[in-house]
């Protein structure tokens, strides 16, 4: 299951799995409309209403029976990022629009909190199970706006927390922080240099390495860089280049 698949990274880390051989199923609001091969199962949600969440994990246990891999990549945050035009992303907490905490925190945090619940019930009879949650650098440094940095460094924490409490069921909980990816919306803003950026489907074929990876269970509660569990692995990405791992001083 892919969390917010109808574009950018989620879409990229569908795509990825399911060259890797995994049946996906992949949510989202657009999700209908997206452009994804034929073999994903598509199952609109909208992960700000709970109801939706159950139901999009109803209809995976029905269809697969359970899950083995979940990928919390839901997340509103870079949405609406000028409004009117003013560039609203930059501006102190206490000046910041209410869309974006409820884009980061109920969209993102609060939304892979419900999400990891339901497949834990799903994984922890089968004693087997890859929680994956997408997170960033935000969560060391401040890059922006605090609310960005508080939704990150929850992430974090809420895999870190999660893996303590899997740990004995055999399943894995952690966090992947991806470098520059190329997205539409990244590609298309001609503002970054994308000489070491990423595809899209880069950290899917990283997820899908560390699910096989016999050593998975001693990374879990970790904050791993896609990047560099890339190198360690041996994962190339679409075009046969291994991206330069981000650090704290270089996101």
């Amino acid at each position: 299951m892919v969390t917010g698949a109808s574009r950018g990274v989620g879409r990229g880390v569908a795509i990825a799995l399911a060259e890797a051989g995994f049946r996906v199923f992949a949510t989202g609001r657009s999700i209908s409309s997206a452009d994804l091969p034929p073999s994903i199962h598509r199952i609109p949600c909208d992960h700000l209403d709970d109801e939706q969440t159950k139901a999009a994990f109803a209809q995976l246990a029905a269809n697969a029976g359970g899950v083995d891999v979940l990928v919390n990549n839901a997340w509103g945050g870079y949405q609406h990022m000028v409004e009117e035009g003013q560039f609203t992303w930059a501006l102190p907490f206490w000046e910041q629009p209410m869309h974006r905490r409820r884009s980061m925190l109920d969209a993102g945090v609060r939304a892979a909190f419900v999400a990891s619940s339901l497949a834990a019930k799903m994984m922890v009879p089968r004693r087997q199970g890859f929680i994956v949650n997408i997170s960033y650098w935000a969560a060391r440094k401040h890059m922006g706006n605090a609310i960005y940095g508080i939704s990150k460094a929850a992430t974090d924490k809420m895999a870190s927390d999660m893996a303590e409490e899997l740990r004995p069921h055999g399943i894995a909980a952690i966090s992947l922080y991806p470098g520059l990816v190329r997205t539409e919306a990244v590609v298309g803003s001609g503002w970054f240099d994308l000489s070491n950026s990423e595809s899209p489907e880069f950290i899917g074929r990283v997820i899908a390495a560390l699910w096989r990876d016999p050593n998975l269970l001693h990374r879990s509660g970790q904050v791993l860089v896609a990047a560099a569990v890339a190198s360690e692995l041996g994962v190339q990405d679409v075009d046969g280049k291994q991206p330069v791992p981000l650090t704290v001083e270089t996101a």
